[in-house]
């Protein structure tokens, strides 16, 4: 009678489970995290989440000077770059700054993709300016100059890799006040507007790497849809990879309670802190608008709907990676920038080699998620189905190639290069491109399936070709 009733037992609780609620937040079991005290245990068993204050609407840019005069700033430094400084979104700001008698000065210096050496110029150019506040209008290479600026402006006497990540940087918390910084984001892709994060080139190692901390945040990210109409259909695609792969890697991450270590103090809990309940649900949703609406921002300029609803994405999936995390697309994409050849991209007006940051992340995501699906399946084929694969009849053993065949056609449709061949590079190059993926243990860490050299250098072969 005993064996009869545990065996009804175990069948309610397996029909309970079946039917348990499948939003984002209850789908998956984070509850195995044991919670106790920080003392004594090697993973953490907390996650925080920060973000930046975010303000959303068409022409809501006209408010910037309001609110900085509302902040008392009283000498402003408006930082973009030369081809946006001649474009609408930096003369709405200026001309809101100016009716509402704010004092500024314009830096238009901003290198896209920066460097250390940027960075650097134009953290001389704030030192001297003695700015109170900040106003960041551009992509993601503007409000990470931007963020650095006010750091190192902040902490005049920090030696330069004082916060750079270890370990290519010493990774010091920030404990020092920084000025308010208002985001005025124009792509949709990085969600920099959101997170405590900067990235750059260190020229000296030719890889990139960054500054991560939520002390570097923005103060307020002001997300006007009228900027996407400016962009160029290879930006719209480049920025919508971008915000794909924070989506799908944030998701996909090693689970918060399963990092190592377990910070001896919160001043040390990192912002990427791996996948967890809440940065799952903004995951998620940008990943459905993603499917929905790139392809129609891409090829259409004048769909306002879609590049609108792209400009929210980019801020959905800053909010969830800029608290989980990315992993091996991120970590993999720094030397392919980094490493750059002769490859300039079309669309993008500039006077070097370039590989757009979203390219260089989702030209390996085939391979990435064929290589993770084993440690998460389910959630592997959850994102598939979203990209629109037909998962009805899906094996678990079978999720990485599904999701990676899904991804293939999704490229193809965009009209992507046809994998890293096509960028310039060859076999030859991979020792020098794992190489530089190895110092990016921040994200790469995060990846749910421990990775060796030699994991990598056959993720960089199979991502040679895509199709």
């Amino acid at each position: 009678m005993a064996a009869a009733t545990r065996a009804r037992v175990a069948h309610l609780l397996r029909q309970l489970q079946r039917a348990a609620c499948q939003c984002p937040t209850h789908s998956h079991t984070y509850s195995q995290a044991p919670g106790f005290a920080p003392s004594g245990k090697t993973t953490d068993y907390a996650f925080e989440m920060a973000v930046s204050n975010i303000r959303y609407g068409a022409g809501v840019t006209k408010e910037v000077g309001m609110d900085l005069q509302n902040m008392g700033a009283k000498n402003v430094c408006l930082m973009t770059d030369k081809n946006l400084s001649q474009l609408p979104p930096v003369q709405m700001v200026m001309d809101s700054l100016v009716k509402n008698g704010i004092r500024f000065k314009v830096y238009d210096n901003v290198r896209v993709e920066p460097t250390d050496r940027s960075f650097m110029e134009a953290i001389e150019f704030v030192k001297r300016g003695a700015f109170d506040a900040f106003v960041a209008v551009g992509g993601g290479s503007t409000m990470d100059t931007c963020k650095a600026a006010n750091l190192y402006a902040s902490s005049p006497h920090s030696d330069f890799l004082d916060y750079v990540n270890a370990p290519i940087g010493k990774g010091k918390p920030v404990s020092v006040p920084l000025k308010p910084l208002i985001a005025v984001p124009t792509t949709s892709g990085t969600g920099s507007e959101t997170t405590g994060v900067a990235i750059f080139d260190y020229e000296h190692l030719k890889v990139k790497t960054g500054i991560a901390s939520r002390a570097i945040k923005p103060t307020l990210g002001l997300i006007d849809p009228l900027h996407t109409l400016h962009m160029p259909d290879r930006v719209v695609a480049n920025s919508g990879f971008d915000v794909l792969c924070h989506a799908l890697e944030s998701y996909t991450a090693l689970p918060y309670h399963m990092r190592s270590p377990c910070p001896s103090n919160p001043i040390t809990r990192p912002a990427y802190q791996g996948s967890n309940p809440i940065s799952d649900i903004w995951a998620i949703h940008a990943l459905r608008i993603v499917a929905k609406y790139l392809k129609r921002a891409v090829r259409n300029p004048d769909d306002l709907e879609a590049r609108s609803n792209m400009h929210l994405a980019s801020a959905f999936a800053g909010i969830g990676f800029g608290n989980a995390g990315v992993h091996l697309c991120h970590g993999m994409s720094y030397p392919i920038s980094g490493l750059v050849k002769t490859y300039k991209a079309k669309d993008y007006n500039v006077d070097h080699p370039l590989v757009p940051h979203g390219l260089s992340v989702v030209l390996t995501s085939p391979a990435v998620f064929t290589f993770t699906a084993q440690m998460s399946p389910e959630r592997h084929l959850e994102t598939a189905e979203i990209l629109g694969a037909d998962t009805r009849t899906a094996r678990i053993p079978d999720a990485g190639p599904i999701l990676a065949d899904t991804l293939r056609k999704f490229l193809f449709d965009l009209d992507v290069d046809d994998g890293l061949a096509a960028i310039g590079y060859s076999k030859a190059d991979i020792p020098a491109l794992v190489k530089g993926t190895l110092p990016q243990e921040r994200v790469t860490k995060l990846a749910p399936r421990p990775q060796s050299e030699e994991d990598l250098s056959a993720l960089f072969e199979a991502s040679m070709k895509l199709y």
